[in-house]
């Protein structure tokens, strides 16, 4: 199943993209994408509904905004440096265990809003990356049973200002988490659409030049080690994320000096199976 929420922001309504590419709106199943919906076996539950429900559900126009996939989840984690030749470019060397920082909630928005450059920004950056929803309760996993716990992938822009996360005492999670800075979507693929997840394309394009064109199977922690990681630290609750690094090619890492996003900018990105989402770069108002 893909899932997919419509509508305008903070007002979306359930929906589904089906085998043929039609997307329908499953408002009647009387359940949003949240974490009790996760919890519950909401998935199974939704495809048992679609059974009998599918031929009454609305067709929805392709023009019609897609939010995030999920609602809002209770964390979203971060892997950093998880693909060598990012380390490399960002003159940094490789983790020996997982680096863990988070993303505010808050910065979530759906695959084709606009980004809003901070106020007082100067290196706006982007990277394209695989995200990992959970979709069942998971404290002290072990690495074979993880997958178990996967509710489905999604693609996911994690944005980030350089100058906050790298110049401003370190701190990597001031340069991740401001507004608009984590485009999700456009769609949540389950496992089942998906084939080798450590064989999945991810590319990303500024103004149509190509800057990003990697592979899953370079990630240095692969995703049921992450899964299981994580789970040591802080319980993973159902439709949390974690979002797994970045290939070489974010504008830090551009040579002979780093190139960053500026208003009027449009980056475009995807992952096989996972979709393409689109983001224009608009100035900070105030």
């Amino acid at each position: 199943m893909k899932l997919i929420r419509i509508g305008k922001s903070g007002q979306e309504k359930p929906g589904l993209v089906l085998k043929s590419g039609k997307r329908i709106d499953v408002s009647a199943f009387g359940e949003d994408y949240t974490e009790d919906f996760f919890a519950s076996a909401g998935i199974s539950r939704l495809s048992e509904w679609l059974k009998s429900n599918e031929r009454s559900c609305p067709e929805v126009a392709d023009s019609e905004r897609l939010g995030p996939p999920i609602v809002r989840p209770s964390k979203l984690i971060c892997i950093g440096l998880n693909y060598s030749d990012h380390a490399a470019e960002s003159n940094m060397q490789l983790p020996v265990e997982p680096i863990l920082f988070f993303k505010a909630t808050s910065a979530i928005i759906g695959p084709d809003d606009d980004v809003v450059i901070p106020r007082n920004s100067t290196k706006t950056d982007w990277e394209v990356e695989l995200a990992v929803v959970i979709g069942k309760k998971a404290s002290y996993i072990e690495e074979k049973d993880a997958l178990d716990y996967v509710a489905g992938y999604m693609l996911h822009n994690d944005y980030s200002e350089r100058a906050f996360q790298l110049e401003r005492s370190g701190q990597w999670v001031k340069g991740k988490s401001c507004d608009t800075f984590a485009p999700l979507g456009p769609w949540m693929a389950t496992p089942d659409e998906i084939g080798d997840i450590n064989n999945l394309r991810l590319w990303l394009t500024v103004n149509g030049k190509m800057m990003q064109d990697g592979n899953s199977k370079n990630l240095i922690f692969k995703i049921p080690f992450l899964i299981a990681y994580v789970s040591e630290f802080m319980t993973l609750l159902p439709g949390d994320i974690i979002t797994t690094g970045t290939p070489a090619g974010v504008g830090l890492g551009q040579k002979p000096q780093p190139v960053y996003l500026k208003a009027g900018d449009v980056v475009e990105l995807g992952i096989d199976g996972l979709g393409r989402s689109r983001q224009a770069m608009v100035a900070w108002k105030g």
